[in-house]
């Protein structure tokens, strides 16, 4: 499997299936593109003159793939995935239900260690400084119940981009309009792992946003958003603060994420690192370990 990202934002374009192929027709040259649609990981529909089928949807979906649908301001409003990824998701939704607060506990105590701790060499690769957070990440307790997830990030944001008073602001239009696109697509691909390893991305270990549909997808990717963090970092250092969100950002972006990262002395991509952090949870809800297998980048 290849996982190509498809972002679809500036041509109008028709999507069909022919022969197990995403079949694509660019209206206004009338270009046409086929793609196995075994290669696809995740579809991104932000121009409102793409028109697809069910078919699509079916297909996409029979393949663990995600669609992802995007505003006018080309930020993600809505997500599918696949329900029928793994033979034995009706178990593992069942154990998944049933985790005990402490095991959740220290699941969480984990990601966010490892999340802070991958902050910190973003930091040291982006500043040369990692501004005390591997030493923060030593002091996070089961549950985090003094928030140094929250220091952590104070710290991390006023000191990434080189201005001691930017914020994570969804509705900002700087460095936010590309964090925010990347870390959507980040969590489509998260979700898909999660899916393909049968459980269920309603059912998080720590968050219950209720305007969230997927607080595990919301969990397990937080030690994942340096990777996007660092993606923005290269751009902006290199071109300029984008105020809207053209082709050439989101390029820069999904070439970034389909990058091979190491991980464990290999060269994995994020959907297989994904997968291995989603399985080493299906170990834990199973009882076999409480260790999680967590990025280190």
């Amino acid at each position: 499997m290849i996982d190509r990202i498809l972002d679809f934002s500036n041509r109008a374009a028709s999507l069909r299936i022919r022969n197990r192929q995403l079949d694509v027709r660019f209206k206004e040259d009338e270009q046409q593109v086929q793609i196995p649609v075994s290669d696809i990981a995740v579809v991104v529909i932000a121009n409102p003159q793409v028109h697809f089928s069910h078919a699509v949807l079916s297909e996409l979906c029979d393949h663990g793939a995600v669609l992802i649908v995007c505003d006018s301001s080309s930020l993600p409003t809505g997500m599918l995935l696949p329900l029928n990824a793994h033979h034995w998701q009706v178990s593992r939704f069942e154990q998944q239900a049933k985790i005990k607060l402490p095991l959740k506990k220290a699941l969480w105590q984990q990601v966010v260690r490892q999340k802070v701790r991958n902050q910190a060499t973003s930091l040291e690769r982006a500043i040369g400084s990692d501004r005390g957070l591997k030493h923060l990440a030593t002091q996070v307790r089961s549950g985090d119940p003094n928030n140094v997830e929250a220091q952590a990030a104070r710290r991390y944001w006023s000191a990434m981009f080189g201005d001691s008073t930017f914020k994570r602001d969804r509705d900002a239009k700087d460095e936010n309009l590309l964090l925010n696109y990347g870390y959507a697509v980040l969590r489509a691909i998260v979700a898909r792992a999660i899916c393909a390893s049968g459980l269920h991305p309603s059912l998080g270990i720590h968050h219950h946003n209720r305007g969230s549909g997927y607080p595990l997808a919301d969990d397990l990717m937080e030690p994942f958003r340096p990777v996007v963090d660092e993606a923005v970092w290269n751009f902006v250092s290199e071109n300029h603060v984008p105020s809207s969100l053209s082709t050439l950002e989101k390029q820069h972006i999904i070439s970034h994420l389909l990058s091979k990262f190491t991980h464990l002395g290999e060269q994995r991509t994020l959907f297989d690192i994904a997968c291995r952090t989603a399985r080493s949870l299906v170990r834990a809800i199973e009882g076999e370990t409480r260790k999680l297998e967590l990025p280190e980048f």
